[in-house]
């Protein structure tokens, strides 16, 4: 018989504020960049981006309590990868929170807002954009028009190899 190993749990929005109106304490983490949690967050949510996460810390911060550590992000997906390696460090009681802040929006639950932000992503997109007609300039008018989209194919390069964005700092 193989003995199956419990990861985290999950926990859908409305079943976590349910938890929060009954009284329970709810430590949730949010590890989106600072300029999306500044954007929108879960009211009682701290901001500990991904790329900066400490398991150890985290689990050394709750000093070996049994309380459920609550972690959110935009959709589900960088707060399953937190979950991971949280649960990998060694945290027993680990709760992803379904849908992210996204689905915590759709139930109508209480965040705070604030100034919007253009996302990294959306930045990305804009420069390697103005490089594709940058390069295009280069065909027609001028070979040295070219340096540019050569320059942001190798950001890029070192950006998937080092597993960092030069743009975005992280």
């Amino acid at each position: 018989m193989i003995a199956t190993q419990k990861k985290y749990r999950t926990i859908s929005p409305r079943q976590m504020q349910a938890l929060k109106d009954q009284g329970h304490s709810i430590q949730l983490i949010d590890v989106r960049t600072p300029a999306e949690f500044g954007e929108v967050h879960v009211q009682y949510a701290r901001n500990v981006p991904l790329d900066r996460l400490s398991p150890q810390e985290i689990l050394e911060e709750m000093n070996g309590s049994e309380q459920p550590l609550y972690v959110i992000c935009r959709g589900g997906n960088r707060s399953k990868q937190a979950c991971e390696r949280l649960f990998a460090a060694g945290g027993t009681n680990i709760v992803n929170v379904e849908g992210g802040t996204q689905a915590c929006i759709s139930a109508d639950l209480p965040v705070v807002r604030g100034d919007k932000t253009v996302s990294l992503e959306r930045q990305v997109r804009v420069v390697l954009a103005i490089g594709g007609i940058v390069g295009v300039a280069g065909y027609f008018l001028s070979r040295w028009f070219l340096v540019f989209p050569v320059m942001v194919g190798i950001g890029i390069l070192h950006s998937g190899i080092a597993d960092i964005c030069m743009m975005g700092g992280s």
